[in-house]
């Protein structure tokens, strides 16, 4: 088929992971595509948190775009699709001359190859958040991963703490409590700047699933707050590559 988009992606299993985290906030999604590369900025249905996405041109094998086109794509659909990727395939992705089909054909041992709709476009994209950030830490996705869990096991919010000496995490439910504490000499904290004592709760509805999301892409996370403010995390990757959620605060008396 006449393709007004082509990209070549080496490694499968790593756009797979990039697409389920997406996935976390939006179920279709609609992907900006030019010369320069693929970008995604979207609200998840209920606007209490938005995923940033974006890969350059230049970080694929493979990627011509013969003019801008915006792709809609029903990401559970493409993620049934993607689910039994081999370790050592190889992805392509193209579209038709009219954008209203999507190609994947997945190269291994064999060759595999599936053909999905696009979707109308529902939604403009949203636009990027301006926050002044006082606290930005550096961690490990997994240290942040594992404090998610033992916050979840105890209470459905988690209230997020940080001064120039340490970074804190509580939970309080119902039936106990958690707290986790990182110091900034921590093995788990890469870095921690604060500007100004932080201090924000945040929805482990939410919270838990980007973090395990993001999680699966990368082994270092950012985590930019300030009190009462949205949370970013911006999970990093490679090559000017970028993951990151922006998630409002729960707002609450002390």
């Amino acid at each position: 088929m006449v393709c007004q988009l082509k990209i070549r992606v080496n490694d499968a299993k790593l756009w797979k992971n990039l697409m389920a985290a997406v996935s976390t906030l939006v179920d279709e999604a609609t992907f900006k595509v030019d010369k320069n590369g693929i970008r995604l900025r979207a609200m998840d249905p209920s606007h209490v948190a938005m995923v940033d996405f974006e890969m350059p041109g230049n970080t694929f094998q493979e990627y011509i775009c013969d003019q801008p086109i915006d792709v809609c794509i029903n990401m559970s659909e493409m993620l049934k699709l993607l689910k039994s990727i081999g370790s050592e395939e190889t992805l392509e992705i193209s579209t038709d001359n009219e954008g209203r089909q999507l190609e994947l054909v997945l190269r291994g041992v064999y060759v595999r190859k599936f053909v999905m709709p696009t979707l109308e476009i529902a939604e403009e994209e949203a636009p990027t958040p301006k926050i002044d950030f006082n606290t930005i830490v550096k961690m490990t996705s997994n240290s942040l991963k594992q404090t998610m869990d033992d916050a979840l096991a105890v209470s459905d919010n988690v209230r997020l703490e940080a001064t120039p000496e340490k970074l804190v995490f509580k939970a309080i439910g119902d039936l106990g409590s958690a707290t986790v504490e990182f110091s900034k000499d921590s093995e788990a904290v890469l870095s921690l700047e604060v500007r100004e004592d932080s201090k924000a709760t945040f929805s482990l509805n939410y919270l838990s699933e980007i973090v395990k999301a993001g999680a699966a892409t990368s082994d270092v996370v950012d985590i930019e707050f300030s009190t009462n403010m949205p949370v970013r995390l911006n999970f990093g990757l490679p090559e000017e590559r970028r993951l990151a959620y922006y998630l409002a605060p729960r707002i609450e008396s002390d």
